[in-house]
């Protein structure tokens, strides 16, 4: 397994991906970015893009906050609260990540892929809304609201050129996402005529596939039976778009 640090750059920010795949594997092949959570780019994020080379694929853990910085949860609010509420400097610093991993030697261009984790999964829906040529995005558990603690996000028409698939996986009593943030983005892709798929995990809560996730009073909490089914899901939307 090869795994190295790419630097690229969004705007005057420098960001650090970390790249994996099999080198024993010849010729270029798909590859799929992995948008981490709130904290940033961390060990959860890397594993992921080492599960995804494992699979044959390129695996990508893109820097949503430059310099590759995996902060605190005490921390990543004061990272992440000005992407979330800025959605058109949200979708450049993952466009960023996207032109990076087009431009691999190991990579197939036309045929990139996403998963993204809660603030990530969120982040690789707006890569999909931006127009960006990525062929499906994935969204485990992610966050889809349009207002932050009574602030107003600063949102971005959808792309006419969107055109990839969607697969969010989420749990039925996830706290962060109401019921009209689902149906607004059902509506939303429907008109833009995307192909989409909800799962919906009864009785699992948010950050469903961290298993340090241990809070249900905050309704965050690890489930063991939501992970293995939503990596299997995500397994097949892969084998399908690519």
């Amino acid at each position: 397994m090869h795994t190295e640090k790419i630097p690229y750059f969004h705007g005057e920010t420098k960001c650090v991906g970390f790249l994996a795949y099999d080198d024993n594997v010849q010729g270029r092949r798909p590859a799929v970015l992995v948008s981490p959570a709130w904290r940033g780019q961390d060990d959860f994020a890397r594993q992921k893009a080492i599960e995804l080379a494992q699979l044959g694929y390129v695996g990508f853990a893109i820097d949503m906050y430059g310099n590759g910085l995996s902060v605190t949860d005490e921390e990543a609010g004061q990272y992440m609260v000005p992407l979330f509420l800025d959605r058109s400097l949200l979708q450049g610093r993952i466009k960023a990540g996207f032109e990076c991993v087009r431009k691999l030697p190991a990579v197939d261009p036309l045929k990139i892929g996403a998963i993204g984790f809660c603030f990530g999964g969120l982040t690789v829906y707006e890569l999909l809304r931006s127009g960006a040529d990525v062929k499906g995005v994935v969204c485990f558990h992610g966050v889809f609201a349009n207002v932050r603690e009574g602030v107003q996000v600063q949102t971005v028409p959808i792309s006419p050129e969107a055109n990839g698939s969607l697969l969010i996986l989420q749990g039925e009593q996830d706290p962060l996402v109401s019921v009209a943030d689902l149906q607004n983005v059902q509506q939303e892709m429907t008109k833009a005529g995307i192909d989409w798929q909800i799962h919906l995990y009864g009785n699992t809560m948010h950050a469903f596939t961290n298993p340090l996730a241990n809070n249900p009073k905050n309704g965050a909490m690890y489930s063991e039976k939501a992970t293995k089914r939503s990596w299997r899901s995500c397994q097949d939307f892969f084998a399908e778009v690519f």
